[in-house]
């Protein structure tokens, strides 16, 4: 739907973007990653066309003339004229995107239901908490039916209510248009994306679907929780096994260095021979945020 090339602005010497080229496909979300200063709002702000690149190009697939037509942008700060109520807000921001007044008007009232601000459409917006606000946002981003939609952030200001129903409206927004969207939550990302960008120093340092990153990072490990003291198993364990990596506290070992089809039946194996009292054996392999910190250490 839209490829990026080379995209890069420069302030002076320093490049908050430097020569970013990904493209991303109708119907999938992407995950924007990276720490403060990785360049992640810059790159929105340039797709949005709020930012003139200094360099390179971002492409449309398929169509010629004004790209903000097809671009919904929910910044990381929103601001709103707080003397308008939620309702007239939206029919504003529509009647910007060039949809008529009356198709704006049912629009705000489908919008303001599915965001959960019925009953606060005739409110004005100096009142609100910063989750309606965001929630508000959203609506605002959505109003003119965009292809594409950009969110800076979306759930920073939010409580963890507020922030499962945004992450629930997401899910439904997926299966509707292309995301691309900017989190410090790995959670909500791992649990959203198709696709995870990585951005450090203005620069790409990872681009991928979500499943092939986990193939590529896969680190099989197996975790024992213990009704017991655990260390003295541990260091049997490892004293019989140094191809094992452990690391463990008190009642809890992650047991590493073998695939899971041979790790699996030897820790039973070890558990049983030293009738460890074990609540739990769970199987797990690398995360999201696994993933993020080995990629930023390289």
């Amino acid at each position: 739907m839209i490829t990026v090339s080379d995209l890069t602005k420069s302030y002076g010497s320093a490049k908050a973007v430097d020569q970013l080229t990904f493209s991303l496909s109708p119907g999938r979300t992407t995950a924007l990653l990276g720490p403060n200063g990785a360049g992640k709002t810059t790159t929105l702000h340039m797709i949005s066309g709020l930012a003139e690149p200094t360099a390179g190009t971002i492409t449309f697939d398929q169509h010629h003339g004004d790209n903000r037509s097809l671009i919904g942008f929910l910044p990381q700060y929103p601001s709103f004229f707080n003397w308008m109520t939620a309702k007239e807000y939206l029919v504003f921001a529509a009647e910007l995107g060039k949809v008529s007044k009356k198709e704006g008007i049912i629009r705000a009232d489908q919008l303001l239901e599915r965001v959960g601000l019925k009953e606060a459409a005739n409110k004005k917006i100096g009142g609100f908490s910063g989750g309606m606000k965001q929630r508000l946002g959203i609506a605002q981003a959505l109003i003119h039916q965009p292809k594409l939609l950009l969110l800076d952030e979306p759930v920073s200001a939010l409580d963890p209510a507020g922030r499962k129903d945004v992450m629930d409206l997401l899910q439904e927004l997926k299966q509707e248009m292309t995301i691309l969207y900017s989190t410090h939550v790995l959670h909500d990302a791992q649990t959203l994306c198709d696709d995870v960008l990585i951005m450090n120093h203005g620069k790409k340092v990872l681009f991928d679907s979500l499943e092939q990153v986990y193939a590529a990072y896969d680190r099989p490990e197996i975790t024992i929780r213990s009704d017991e003291p655990i260390k003295e198993w541990v260091t049997l364990l490892q004293q019989k096994h140094p191809v094992l990596t452990v690391k463990s506290d008190d009642r809890t070992a992650i047991v590493k260095g073998m695939e899971i089809d041979s790790l699996r039946p030897l820790l039973l194996k070890e558990i049983i021979t030293h009738q460890l009292p074990v609540r739990s054996m769970e199987v797990g392999t690398a995360t999201l945020e696994d993933v993020f910190h080995e990629v930023m250490n390289v």
